[in-house]
């Protein structure tokens, strides 16, 4: 009787221990099949139309200078690869921890064809807890302000993005994700080529009475206005992937 009773309680142990994990994770019979959001997310880099991930035209309503609106034009994607020299060195050495899966790219420009930014989309090999441990280093150490831990860009040929490379730079945004092996970056500059002496965080470039080049031309705008919104279109894209059905 005592070895039955004991049974028992270990029964309703491993029940209810079933039950608060579906409770925590969201997951029911109902959502049965369906993967969980970070899990989904990790996965969008090689089941997601490229149109869906950077879209051929972005609006950027109240994302400029003084709340003004942008738009954004795609004029180039970048084969899908792995992460070797896409950062600078010591970028590079700090993302390490995460891992690279698979790195995107895709470069735009605004309306006026005269500045170039390149977003980008690290899907990294961590889980949700190294994720986690990453954004706090980040945001402690300020890691995503540092002007020798910039992200690099993507400068096609044949386009107004050609002279785009590492002098160039004028203002970035970066950003690790704790809700998917994800993190999100702009890199922006001006599209006819002239080298920026102080490039300047995209945070930084925003602030009012900033009177740096980047800052004045709006770049800073321009790369967290792209990012941003590149990262919004990934949380949709998740969001319907783990969509459960009515």
């Amino acid at each position: 009787m005592a070895a039955a009773a004991a049974c028992v309680v270990l029964g309703l142990g491993l029940i209810g221990g079933a039950l608060t994990g579906s409770w925590l994770t969201g997951d029911s019979s109902d959502g049965a099949g369906k993967p969980d959001a970070f899990t989904a997310a990790g996965d969008l880099w090689h089941s997601v139309p490229v149109d869906e991930l950077f879209p051929p035209t972005v609006k950027g309503d109240g994302a400029g200078p003084g709340g003004s609106d942008r738009t954004w034009t795609r004029i180039a994607v970048a084969p899908d690869s792995g992460c070797g020299d896409a950062f600078d060195p010591l970028l590079q050495k700090a993302l390490a921890p995460a891992g690279c899966l698979r790195l995107l790219r895709a470069t735009y420009t605004d309306a006026t064809r005269s500045h170039v930014t390149t977003v980008g989309l690290l899907f990294t090999k961590a889980d949700s807890a190294a994720m986690a441990v990453l954004h706090r280093r980040f945001e402690e150490q300020k890691l995503d302000s540092r002007g020798d831990l910039m992200p690099r860009t993507y400068a096609a040929k044949g386009t107004v993005a050609e002279g785009f490379g590492d002098g160039q730079r004028a203002s970035w945004a970066l950003s690790v994700l704790t809700d998917a092996p994800v993190v999100t970056y702009a890199v922006s500059g001006f599209a006819d080529g002239r080298p920026v002496g102080e490039p300047q965080p995209a945070a930084d470039a925003m602030k009012a009475g900033a009177t740096t080049a980047p800052a004045q031309a709006g770049l800073g705008h321009d790369a967290q206005g792209l990012a941003d919104r590149v990262e919004r279109s990934l949380r949709k894209t998740v969001d319907s992937a783990t969509e459960k059905p009515s």
